[in-house]
């Protein structure tokens, strides 16, 4: 489907390691074949974030061979100062181009007066072109990643010829309560999970509301923004009130 406010671009990186929470907690840690929901948002809002819209990623198309690498790192104890080798699996010499919109977070009225898309679509365009506001990693920390504009669908893809392939059961991403989108995911901390299917090198991802398999883990609230919590609106940052 596309949006007025449909935004393109290229991620890449040496090395990425896409998992979900249970996985980073420590140990050995092995990525997913294919970036995750959460791991393109994230590096969405790294481009460009505002409390006022949601970033929602539509399509990832992968470019580059999907190849592997084990290292062995040595991790520090959470514990104490002492650490241990552990084997870190790494999808290794990573492209994709990237497309994905962004609609209002109707659960902050308070910043309504924000909603200006065309200079939302315009500023996120322009934080593209520079390579982002702030920096960019593909799943992780020590996997650092770099993004440009693209064209999506331009270029010869490595799974262009591939009908279908399928990866099975796979965290797609959390629900936070500022992003809630029902009844049941409001107040609370929700993960999700999907069954992504790439076709012809293209991997469409569901909304969050789409998931087959959503879980809540515990309760939270929303974080409020606005003058009396003298904290940033966007509002007169960007000079649209007096």
């Amino acid at each position: 489907m596309q949006y007025t406010n449909q935004v393109s671009f290229m991620v890449t990186g040496t090395y990425a390691l896409f998992s979900d929470p249970v996985m980073r907690v420590g140990g050995e840690k092995c990525t997913y074949q294919i970036p995750t929901y959460e791991a393109i948002k994230g590096i969405l809002s790294s481009v460009y974030w505002k409390p006022t819209l949601v970033w929602y990623v539509d399509r990832v198309r992968v470019m580059n061979q999907i190849q592997t690498e084990v290292k062995g790192i040595r991790p520090i104890h959470y514990q104490d100062a002492k650490n241990d080798l552990s084997f870190y699996t790494y999808l290794k010499q990573c492209r994709y181009q990237v497309q994905a919109h962004f609609e209002w977070n109707e659960n902050r009225p308070e910043l309504a007066g924000d909603r200006n898309e065309h200079k939302h679509f315009q500023i996120a365009q322009r934080m593209i072109g520079l390579g982002g506001r702030r920096d960019i990693f593909l799943g992780t920390r020590d996997c650092q990643g770099y993004v440009e504009p693209c064209v999506f669908g331009e270029g010869a893809g490595a799974y262009d010829d591939v009908p279908e392939l399928s990866f099975g059961m796979m965290y797609h991403g959390i629900t936070y309560a500022d992003e809630a989108y029902s009844d049941e995911t409001k107040g609370k901390m929700t993960v999700r999970f999907w069954y992504p299917t790439m076709k012809n090198g293209v991997i469409t991802y569901p909304k969050p509301e789409a998931c087959p398999l959503q879980k809540p883990l515990r309760e939270t609230s929303v974080k409020p923004f606005g003058e009396v919590y003298n904290n940033f609106t966007g509002l007169k940052e960007f000079g649209e009130v007096d």
